[in-house]
């Protein structure tokens, strides 16, 4: 199903998640059993768009509950119950938004008024890195997997497209929540590919990658 601007809800259920990415075009598998999660996946399959907001909490003292401004929605676009009574679902990502207000009451799940201006790019066709210099970064990348212990399919990586690429290792590498979030505001695919990059540089270096987006 293709979702056009004028298919994107005013209000959506949110999925706050530490750590967990999603962005246009890419896919985020989930594991859900919360019985509060449960319902929002009930609720979701009676909409015509079947979006869920993926969003990060903060994760400061005296932040708790506090969400961060800008999250990425995500299409409902395949499921499956365990016999036990849990969900492997997948969400295809769609838009970013920005968190105008929280919706008080009526589910157990939390809900949010949203604005979608300013993302509008995300709902066009897939983005290109003109200056992405794939060979230099292969290098980089292939020595930060290394030293983070990490293994992958290197063919796969080496012909992915750009924003395929940029986007499944903003998703998949171990980076902190603050990080990601900084990954998810990125403006265009280029900004995303030097945060990731920079990430990568200050992880290689020993340092903390909290300090490096300050």
């Amino acid at each position: 199903m293709k979702i056009s601007a004028s298919d994107l809800p005013a209000t959506i259920p949110v999925f706050p998640l530490p750590g967990a990415l999603l962005l246009p075009r890419a896919r985020l598998p989930l594991h859900i059993f919360e019985p509060r999660y449960l319902a929002m996946l009930e609720d979701v399959m009676k909409t015509p768009t079947r979006l869920i907001g993926m969003i990060q909490p903060y994760d400061a003292p005296g932040a708790a509950g506090k969400l961060h401004a800008i999250g990425c929605a995500g299409r409902l676009s395949a499921f499956s119950e365990t016999e036990d009574g849990r969900y492997m679902v997948t969400l295809s990502g769609i838009s970013r938004y920005r968190v105008q207000s929280e919706v008080q009451g009526f589910t157990p799940y939390r809900r949010c008024d949203v604005s979608w201006a300013g993302f509008e790019r995300d709902l066009g066709p897939v983005e290109r890195d003109p200056g992405f210099d794939r060979e230099t970064f292969m290098d980089q990348l292939n020595r930060f997997f290394e030293d983070q212990g990490l293994s992958t399919d290197w063919g796969s990586l080496r012909e992915a497209e750009d924003e395929l690429l940029i986007n499944s290792l903003s998703m998949l590498c171990p980076f902190e929540p603050e990080d990601k979030q900084a990954l998810l505001e990125a403006p265009s695919l280029s900004t995303r590919r030097e945060t990731l990059v920079t990430l990568i540089e200050y992880a290689l270096r020993g340092g903390s990658a909290e300090e490096t987006m300050q």
